[in-house]
């Protein structure tokens, strides 16, 4: 998916487990299946899960979840990931890893929910809880700035689509969105915590429910649209309502979340086309999602 990923086996992982945690190097040790992009995880035994980054970016994301994650989680209503093993750079693997206690569940899919509205009350509680805390000291949410901070790759991205013509991406109606998105007034509140990545592949269900939140990779503060991204990625029109209005959201807020979560798609879609089938179709959904909402 990107270049300089280092590459991660089981062997690899075993020697790092039986070298730093000897404890658990009897236990069984298998990949598991992920769309994710930045980690390899890798199963533990039946109670635990191994992440590991693939690329030198994710480095700063460990040491940031060991540090906010114990923080965050009296203040929230759902389990997020428990850090029970801070691993260290061994073995030829070049950069700090983490053994987690296992949360079960499964991906939501959008287009596939059993309890939508539900699940829509769900999320919007976890983000206002989010909003709601005050932990000092907070860094900046990847993504969480103006929504013009993204206005280059955005734009970037769409003339990248209009290249794939196979892809069947309305280019004019993103255009039309992103530049809406552009000119909605900015976040003139205090910046607010968030998670800032809520894909579904960063929820687990089960029954319909949510029962987990993974993945704080790009916590942070900063524009509260940042956590709207589930309105588009993986809502049904009703839920997509009854989210915004269990979190109250205003008008331009919800346009900057729209335009985010569409930033975010339109720029996942030419990177992961042909490299991560979860996120690319994700995007897909996303980008129809938002061009039939007009």
């Amino acid at each position: 998916m990107h270049p300089g990923m280092h590459p991660i086996d089981d062997a690899l992982v075993r020697r790092l487990i039986a070298g730093q945690f000897p404890q658990w190097a009897g236990l069984a040790v298998g990949r598991l299946p992920s769309g994710g992009t930045v980690n390899a995880m890798y199963r533990l035994g039946d109670d635990m899960v191994v992440r590991l980054p693939l690329v030198k970016g994710g480095a700063n994301d460990v040491s940031m979840e060991r540090t906010w994650l114990p923080r965050l989680a009296p203040h929230l209503p759902t389990p997020i990931p428990e850090v029970l093993g801070a691993g260290q750079p061994a073995e030829g693997y070049p950069w700090p890893w983490s053994v987690y206690r296992w949360l079960a569940g499964e991906n939501p899919e959008a287009g596939a929910l059993s309890e939508p509205g539900p699940l829509a009350e769900d999320l919007a509680e976890f983000v206002a809880a989010m909003r709601s805390i005050t932990l000092l000291g907070a860094p900046q949410a990847h993504r969480g700035g103006p929504v013009a901070s993204l206005d280059a790759a955005t734009r970037t991205a769409i003339e990248d689509l209009r290249g794939i013509p196979q892809e069947g991406v309305d280019c004019d109606g993103a255009a039309a969105v992103w530049e809406e998105a552009l000119r909605a007034p900015g976040w003139d509140g205090p910046p607010v915590w968030l998670h800032a990545d809520l894909m579904p592949g960063n929820l687990l269900v089960d029954g319909g429910r949510l029962t987990s939140v993974i993945d704080f990779g790009c916590l942070g503060v900063g524009d509260p649209a940042c956590d709207l991204f589930p309105a588009w990625n993986l809502l049904p029109a009703d839920a997509r309502e009854v989210f915004r209005e269990a979190l109250g959201v205003d008008d331009a807020t919800w346009v900057r979340g729209r335009g985010r979560t569409l930033s975010q798609a339109l720029i996942a879609l030419p990177y992961y086309r042909r490299t991560n089938p979860a996120m690319a179709q994700n995007a897909r959904h996303v980008i129809r999602t938002v061009l039939d909402e007009g």
